[in-house]
């Protein structure tokens, strides 16, 4: 089914931004596992493959739309020094995506794409109530606890 050409277009430009979320949550998970900070490990590793799957999302709905998807794209990804800047870069990040997905939504409702709306209300979803909350939770606990003990409380008692 011949998709329409601003929303093919409009969704690799989500799909870059897709990726490069999921390039940066990689680089800061092996880093939390670096430093030791296993549970920050592995919420990052579940963040990096949520990203992944958001991306193959997109992938199939451009190719449904006969569309040719741009997997080699990439914007900066911001790696931070210490793990009150990881979380806001990243934090930013999903806001940047969150912008782009409400605008794609409401390119998609003009256009008459439901089913390409649904799947990015999806992601919106996920991204908003899952990624950004978590998030501004976690960079509240460091303004409550400092980042030390907070540092610490993500720390498995077993290592």
């Amino acid at each position: 089914m011949k998709g329409n050409d601003k929303v093919i277009d409009l969704l690799n430009k989500q799909l870059t931004l897709e990726l490069t979320s999921m390039d940066q949550y990689l680089a800061h998970s092996k880093i939390y596992e670096d430093w030791g900070i296993n549970k920050l490990h592995q919420k990052l590793t579940h963040e990096y493959e949520e990203e992944l799957a958001h991306s193959n999302l997109l992938i199939e709905r451009i190719l449904f739309l006969e569309g040719s998807p741009d997997t080699a794209s990439r914007e900066k990804i911001h790696i931070g020094n210490n793990v009150s800047q990881m979380l806001s870069n990243d934090l930013e990040a999903e806001r940047t995506v969150a912008k782009s997905l409400k605008n794609l939504i409401a390119v998609c409702e003009q256009e008459r794409d439901y089913e390409t709306r649904l799947i990015l209300q999806k992601l919106l979803d996920d991204t908003e109530m899952d990624h950004i909350f978590w998030l501004e939770q976690h960079l509240g606990l460091i303004e409550k606890l400092g980042l030390q003990n907070y540092v610490q409380s993500q720390m498995d008692a077993n290592v």
